[in-house]
């Protein structure tokens, strides 16, 4: 699986894009609690295995909490309070001792850190779904079982129609919402534009998952490709946790009249 370099290189590069992009507003702050926790936290089980088969405590202890803490979702349920504890009080003695920089000039709060814990612990299996145990993963491999497999794919023409349809949908629905306008608000497009995309996915992966789980015997949903797989591991693992960072983000300043 992958070690320490490409979890914390992934996130502290995602990290600083959202600095660079947001003012100030995604801190270092943000960057360095989201890394640790991409980098580091899922992790602990196995360094606890580690330490205490090191020292002669055996592994069973180690092995015991590795179980359930290498794990996205249990880590957050876990140890995401006591982290978060933690992360703000660092934040806020960082803050006091000028050790970290932040344009907003306030500590992250407790629920800010439980957003960034929760990113990073998904950020971290985006890397390990995908490249541990040489490509046979459980989760991988349910999403090239997705695919079709079974020689060349027969193209249907009901799913030819259904596809274009979807993405085609989705190409004008995008232009039609974000159209030149001569009063527009960006937020409130951006918002239309997600709403469009999560509709257009979700009746896209209830086609897939109609074909293959439904129709017997099951078809391929759209030709000899992983889409239903594909997409919902994007969305969990990789749109999810930068969804996740960006709702941590301090609120922008409220602009200030001229006088």
């Amino acid at each position: 699986m992958p070690g320490p370099g490409p979890h914390m290189m992934y996130a502290l590069g995602t990290g600083q894009a959202l600095m660079s992009i947001s003012n100030g507003r995604f801190s270092p702050h943000h960057c360095i609690i989201y890394a640790l926790n991409a980098f580091f936290g899922p992790d602990i089980g196995s360094f606890a295995e580690w330490l205490t088969s090191t020292v002669g405590l055996g592994a069973v202890f180690g092995s015991s909490v590795e179980k359930f803490i290498h794990d996205p979702i249990f880590y957050i349920l876990v140890l995401g309070i006591p982290l978060s504890l933690l992360y703000n009080r660092a934040s806020r003695l960082f803050i006091s001792k000028g050790y970290l920089d932040s344009i907003s000039g306030v500590p992250l709060t407790v629920k800010q850190c439980l957003l960034l814990i929760s990113a990073g612990s998904l950020s971290h299996f985006f890397l390990d779904h995908l490249f541990e145990e040489n490509g046979r993963s459980t989760v991988y491999t349910w999403i090239l079982s997705t695919g079709w497999w079974k020689g060349r794919a027969p193209v249907n023409p009901d799913a030819v129609v259904v596809i274009g349809f979807l993405c085609t949908c989705l190409v004008v629905g995008f232009i039609r919402i974000n159209r030149m306008k001569p009063e527009r608000s960006i937020k409130k497009q951006s918002g239309n534009s997600i709403k469009l995309l999560i509709t257009i996915a979700s009746i896209y992966c209830l086609w897939c998952a109609s074909q293959m789980y439904l129709v017997d015997p099951p078809r391929p949903a759209v030709g000899e490709e992983a889409d239903l797989g594909v997409i919902l591991f994007l969305t969990v693992y990789f749109f999810v946790p930068h969804a996740l960072c960006i709702m941590s983000m301090h609120p922008p300043e409220p602009e200030r009249l001229p006088l």
